[in-house]
């Protein structure tokens, strides 16, 4: 990610993903490297702090159509915005 997120968009996110919050943190091998705990990360503001420290886990693409998001993965997910 090029330009991380703060904490007014992750905010505006959070208010128009159907999501639970955990779902927006990778939990890949940069997770792991990391030495973090995925029940740590599953409250809003536990994930807006890691995803700000740790921009590159944040799980993407998130798509934003008006009032509503998806999280795009798989892609095909896009579809429910129209």
């Amino acid at each position: 990610m090029k330009t991380p997120l703060d904490q007014a968009t992750f905010e505006r996110l959070f208010s128009l993903l159907p999501n639970p919050p955990a779902d927006l943190v990778r939990k890949d091998k940069n997770f792991e490297a990391l030495g973090l705990d995925a029940s740590k990360y599953v409250t809003h503001e536990a994930v807006v702090a890691l995803l700000l420290q740790h921009p590159v886990l944040m799980q993407r693409p998130i798509i934003v159509k008006g009032q509503q998001a998806v999280l795009a993965r798989p892609s095909e997910k896009v579809l429910e915005l129209f």
